[in-house]
């Protein structure tokens, strides 16, 4: 078998998306493999058959509908293959080796340079939806060579104060709950960070427990180097060391933690470091728990510090002034490293008069057959997510947001940060939609449920507020609709919480009133619209 690389070089190349996805704690699927688990059958099939074929391990693109995913590439010609067995990828490998990419029965096949760094795209599909551009290299770069010396890092060590003007100009937004600059200009924390005389620190935050929100943790298993690059710009940007970049992950993510390391590796050695002198020049990747709260960025940096409890910081200082064990520190979400990159190697793909410049993605959820990650403009609609995934029923409602997001009958918003927060959406990167089987006050109840359990307990109106709000919440089967105080109780906690878990909270149930009122009604007088409630007449 030939060496990895990252383009054909003449000699066919077969490519095989082997995802990280995890089925939800507690949840096995009869009859169902993973999508990690079927990839690597297919990936041992390829490499048993290979002599003059290179064979490549690749993250997932996205679209989990159609994984694994064997690409067979040659001559500036890429088959896709959707799910094959283990015994048709040794075929195609075998047929690889005489120059047949096996065309006949490919699901698509797209022309396309022999030497492109980028998925070539098919022109329909889940894979054609939106844009990719952090993503272009999703599915298809190998996991350990996935950037070239020309790099976001290598720029912003050139000229960090020229790079920071360029992100300021542009004027980024973090995205994620993760993130400490959510929805505002990160530029703001870079500038605060680089002007500080402390070592500081930068945290690529990544964990997250919500299995529904596949953002982050694909872009991280698919294309770490692309995140690690933007990480390494960013410390090159505010003074900090590669050693000083820490990558947090979720402890349950064994195969992104090995895909980083690896990659860690690889990004080190183009910049033209020394890899192997004890980790010097690395950053560093830790596990963090496996729990929601531990994903909000305050809590992270508890977290990270090894606190048993975590609790949400009070803030003012921000991390920028006081961090990760009081250093000035800069924390992210993979999104936004990717995006940080994109915008120092590539500015003309940002229009700095944007409200909110550059792509978001997506993971659309709930009942569809089955989820998929989408890259869309930040001018794009909001309901081309649903052209990824093939739904399950009548559509009922969404859920935009993760776990705590805001709930509408309709996806028609545009994508940017300012379009969904006047909408009352979340913007952490989760569309989950519900068919006609599901109920609003049941599953607004269950997230209620959750907060009340599993909120860090440090501020009042989110401790208390999310147990008062679950009674009040289950009043409404008993035939109790107390709307005005549940909205009032909604609105203290979302002006009164120390961090997003009260606020979002808030937001769940403030939406689910204003959009579906006359539910909670038919509930209070002992129906269920939808039918999926036990609900009792007062």
């Amino acid at each position: 078998m030939t060496q990895s690389n990252d383009s054909e070089s003449g000699s066919p190349t077969v490519r095989i998306t082997v995802g990280c996805n995890e089925p939800p704690r507690g949840e096995v699927v009869e009859g169902e493999k993973l999508h990690s688990e079927r990839g690597g059958e297919a990936l041992d099939a390829a490499r048993a058959a290979a002599d003059g074929v290179t064979v490549l391990e690749v993250g997932s693109t996205g679209a989990r509908a159609l994984e694994p995913l064997v690409l067979v590439s040659y001559r500036g010609r890429t088959a896709y293959h959707s799910r094959p067995s283990p015994e048709h990828t040794h075929s195609l490998v075998e047929g690889a080796e005489s120059g047949e990419i096996g065309a006949n029965d490919a699901v698509w096949v797209v022309e396309h340079d022999p030497d492109t760094k980028t998925l070539p795209t098919p022109p329909d599909g889940p894979l054609a939806v939106g844009a990719r551009h952090v993503l272009e290299r999703c599915g298809w770069a190998p996991l350990d060579r996935t950037i070239a010396r020309a790099s976001a890092a290598a720029l912003a060590r050139e000229d960090p104060n020229a790079a920071l003007a360029q992100l300021t100009d542009i004027g980024i937004l973090g995205r994620g709950r993760g993130d400490a600059s959510q929805d505002s200009s990160i530029a703001t924390d870079l500038d605060t960070v680089h002007k500080m005389t402390d070592d500081p620190v930068v945290v690529v935050n990544a964990n997250e427990s919500d299995r529904r929100n596949e953002t982050d943790r694909m872009l991280l298993g698919s294309s770490p180097a692309t995140v690690l690059d933007g990480a390494l710009a960013v410390a090159a940007v505010v003074g900090a060391k590669p050693s000083d970049v820490v990558v947090y992950t979720n402890e349950a993510d064994d195969l992104v933690r090995r895909r980083v390391r690896r990659a860690a590796l690889s990004v080190a050695d183009a910049l033209g470091e020394e890899p192997n002198t004890a980790s010097a020049n690395t950053p560093q990747i830790v596990a963090g728990p496996d729990e929601f709260i531990a994903g909000e960025f305050t809590m992270a940096l508890e977290a990270l510090e090894g606190n048993d409890r975590l609790e949400a910081r009070l803030r003012p200082p921000g991390p920028a002034r006081h961090g990760l064990y009081g250093r000035p520190t800069v924390v992210h979400t993979p999104r936004t490293f990717a995006q940080v990159r994109t915008g120092l190697l590539d500015p003309d793909a940002y229009d700095a008069a944007d409200a909110d410049p550059g792509t978001r993605v997506f993971t659309i959820t709930g009942d569809v057959e089955a989820a998929a990650t989408v890259e869309l403009p930040t001018g794009g609609s909001l309901a081309d997510v649903r052209d990824a995934v093939d739904a399950e029923g009548r559509f009922k409602m969404a859920c935009v947001g993760g776990q705590f997001g805001g709930f509408t009958r309709s996806l028609d918003y545009a994508v940017s940060a300012l379009a969904l927060t006047n909408a009352n959406l979340g913007t952490e990167g989760v569309v989950e939609v519900f068919n006609e089987n599901n109920c609003v006050v049941a599953t607004v109840g269950e997230r209620v449920r959750f907060a009340s359990e599993e909120n860090c307990g440090r501020c009042f109106p989110c401790r208390e507020g999310s147990k008062q709000l679950l009674t009040l919440l289950r009043d409404v089967y008993d035939g109790s609709y107390e709307d005005d105080m549940v909205r009032e109780l909604a609105r203290v906690m979302d002006h009164s919480s120390i961090c997003s878990f009260g606020h979002s909270t808030a937001r769940s149930v403030g939406t689910a009133l204003s959009r579906f009122e006359t539910e909670f009604e038919a509930h209070a007088d002992g129906r269920c619209p939808s039918g999926a409630c036990e609900v009792t007449q007062s």
